[in-house]
């Protein structure tokens, strides 16, 4: 999915839409066959009754895995290009002997929960956010306004009246206000900004922070007189990668691996809703904007500017949820290695805590010139709150974290 997204240069807050919705597929079909896991309705805002489809013949957990795949074919705008996957996936589970029926009852188990998850999305109305009227950037002084080199539009600005997974509304954990802006010299703003200014971006180690962090989907690249486009994953796409690890790492198996997987993807998608309501609601200018206008016209950001308002930063808000969940499930000291970014040349980093992972995920944001510090503090606070509310709201499985309902598990 993660390939198909890159491919496709799929923004954030989409990307976790699209997470969500696969993995739901997958679960539920975990949760109607392992009596460990309960389905998500009556946890999640409208959730329906999953049917379970009348196959004889399945293996359970290929059926998980084809009912992500159904799903994130059908979403994904490229979703067609998970064909080729999933023939490899089927061609190797006839190589470790699974017969034709179990395969093709599995197949048909699969598409059946797909149907169903489908029909639930379907109704987040999403779709409708296309017949919006066209957003476009007030002007107001203060306000956030398209950056170079791009100037692309604002991405995803009614992202925040969609139906949300477990929150009551879009702005439920809504923040403090942002730092006023001001053209004062004197005021907090352009304190804020001459924190931007002086940090130089120079400082080697905060910039392979920032650029392992960096997660931007579509960025542009001078080439002489060209300007080159660099794909790379999402924020939440690394990490859904950091969720993948961490199971490994504890040998979670099948179900455990769905469900942890799952919980950080609904996160995801709340997070990013809660995250962007605030974005498009105070609306206020990004550094490189006003540092060019108000202290210095030739300073550049280390990392380029993505292209939506400043406040709150979504790297921490994300961020902050994913470790708040990931916490719940493995523990306040889970050390691990994350390799996610290894694929786009840049060196694995080791962390201590899912913690000391999202707070570098959040400074990184101000290391790489491209948010204010309050936008970053106020995002890590919000982050938590969606994490924790979650969290209550999934219960684990069966209302226990992940190490309390399988000790084994971890350590086999």
């Amino acid at each position: 999915m993660t390939d198909v997204m890159v491919h496709d240069v799929t923004n954030p807050p989409l990307s976790s839409r699209f997470f969500s919705y696969a993995l739901l597929a997958g679960y539920e079909v975990v949760a109607q066959n392992d009596s460990a896991y309960e389905s998500m309705h009556g946890k999640l805002n409208d959730f329906p009754v999953v049917s379970k489809p009348a196959v004889e013949n399945y293996a359970y957990q290929l059926a998980a895995a084809l009912a992500m795949l159904e799903t994130a074919k059908k979403m994904q705008p490229s979703g067609a290009l998970l064909q080729k996957y999933q023939d490899r996936l089927l061609d190797s589970c006839k190589t470790l002997g699974f017969d034709e029926e179990t395969i093709a009852g599995s197949q048909q188990y699969a598409v059946e929960i797909s149907k169903q998850i489908l029909k639930y999305a379907k109704a987040d109305k999403y779709n409708r956010i296309s017949n919006f009227p066209r957003y476009e950037p007030k002007g107001a002084p203060g306000t956030w306004f398209p950056t170079p080199p791009g100037y692309f539009p604002p991405v995803e600005p009614f992202f925040g009246t969609i139906r949300p997974f477990t929150l009551n509304a879009a702005s439920q954990f809504k923040p403090e206000p942002p730092v006023a802006f001001s053209e004062s010299k004197s005021a907090d703003f352009f304190h804020l900004m001459k924190m931007n200014y002086d940090d130089k971006n120079d400082n080697a180690e905060h910039q392979v922070i920032a650029a392992f962090w960096d997660c931007n989907p579509f960025a542009l690249e001078n080439k002489g007189h060209l300007l080159v486009g660099m794909k790379k994953i999402s924020p939440g796409a690394h990490w859904m990668g950091i969720t993948d690890i961490a199971c490994k790492q504890a040998k979670a198996d099948f179900g455990k691996t769905l469900l942890v997987t799952t919980s950080v993807a609904i996160g995801l998608m709340d997070s990013f809703m809660t995250c962007w309501d605030e974005k498009y609601r105070s609306n206020r200018i990004r550094p490189e904007t006003a540092i060019r206008k108000y202290i210095d016209p030739t300073w550049r950001p280390f990392l380029q500017t993505p292209p939506f308002p400043e406040y709150l930063s979504g790297h921490s808000v994300i961020s902050a949820s994913s470790a708040a969940i990931l916490t719940h499930y493995f523990g306040e000291n889970f050390a691990y290695t994350d390799t996610v970014e290894e694929r786009f040349n840049l060196k694995a980093r080791k962390y201590n805590s899912f913690w000391a992972a999202a707070n570098e995920a959040a400074i990184s944001r101000f290391y790489g010139g491209i948010h204010f510090m309050d936008a970053i503090d106020n995002g890590v606070i919000q982050g938590k709150e969606v994490g924790n509310w979650v969290i209550g709201k999934l219960g684990g499985s069966k209302g226990k974290s992940l190490a309390e309902v399988s000790n084994k598990s971890l350590v086999n």
